[in-house]
């Protein structure tokens, strides 16, 4: 088990009250390593890394159990911000692990059942409009042929998304019903997608809000180069920090995340032509820039109210 200083460790020896629960892939990224040197700092060695792989869940007679690989009872910690890498098509593991713990006493910065809603984008939007929240018109059939869900009144021009993806990757603009129909045929058969309104003013930028505890901790405009519409790092989208400077949109970002259920949100909004903002996507993932040391300090601070709020529950239990 990976702790802060990147080697592997025995967590049952730890002990550790805060975890960073990663599902795979994600140890390698550098926003990780911003979240753990952070947890680090405030919590010394009552904070580790765990990776989904690294422990065994159980569940019988004697209730729910946690083991390391090397068969060691390990205890849940009082804390946990858990990750997902988004593009993976099975997180049921990671998923079942934030419930596991969860239901063993844990308080989980971004519960499990948040994230799972958050992987799905149409999940997002359904309950994001249900709330009355400003989105984009968007469509996903139950069934039948594109010709069918054009004449229903799919919007032109459209966005087509896959309801799972990441980074801007399988996400095209179709500008009327010949391109749209060439565009879902490129999709793989099993692949489920949403059409979406294009809302052209905001063709090639965003405003990408970082939340956490209900307050918006960090922000950027993201611009994209060479005339492209989407506007994901990822695509070689250029940033420029803008916290505080669009509060109507930060006040959005902060109600979007607390729709979604996170303790912890990337919210990507769209620059309305009224000169507002719509919500585009929710990620349970979000990542941030280094610079942005505003948000490393808020999440260790969620954190931390989150473990005192837990040691003067068991102080008050144990009287």
């Amino acid at each position: 088990m990976a702790g802060s200083d990147g080697n592997r460790m025995n967590v049952a020896s730890r002990g550790a009250d805060v975890w960073l629960v990663l599902g795979a892939g994600l140890s390698a990224r550098p926003v990780t390593r911003l979240i753990t040197r952070a947890l680090a700092d405030e919590f010394g060695d009552r904070f580790t890394v765990v990776g989904s792989g690294e422990l065994l869940m159980g569940a019988g007679r004697g209730g729910l159990t946690l083991r390391g690989l090397d068969g060691r009872g390990v205890a849940a910690p009082r804390v946990a911000y858990g990750r997902v890498w988004t593009p993976g098509k099975d997180v049921g593991r990671e998923i079942s692990l934030l419930r596991h713990l969860e239901a063993m006493g844990t308080v989980v910065l971004n519960p499990p059942d948040a994230v799972l809603a958050c992987l799905d984008k149409f999940c997002q939007v359904q309950r994001l409009a249900a709330a009355g929240l400003a989105v984009p018109e968007t469509f996903m059939g139950a069934g039948g042929s594109m010709d069918a869900l054009i004449g229903a009144g799919s919007p032109q021009p459209c966005v087509v998304k896959a309801v799972r993806g990441h980074r801007g990757e399988q996400v095209f603009l179709a500008p009327d019903a010949e391109a749209l129909r060439a565009v879902h045929s490129g999709f793989a058969g099993d692949t489920v997608c949403l059409f979406q309104e294009y809302v052209g003013s905001s063709h090639g930028r965003d405003l990408r809000v970082v939340v956490v505890d209900g307050r918006a901790a960090g922000a950027v405009v993201r611009t994209a180069s060479g005339g492209e519409f989407r506007s994901n790092l990822a695509l070689g989208a250029s940033l420029t920090p803008c916290t505080g400077r669009y509060p109507q949109g930060e006040d959005l970002a902060v109600r979007a995340a607390a729709v979604m259920g996170l303790g912890v949100a990337g919210v990507d909004l769209l620059f309305a032509p009224d000169g507002g903002f719509t919500v585009c996507e929710v990620n349970a993932n979000a990542g941030w820039q280094p610079e942005m040391k505003e948000i490393t300090a808020a999440l260790a601070a969620a954190c931390r109210r989150r473990l005192t709020a837990a040691e003067r529950r068991d102080a008050s239990s144990d009287r």
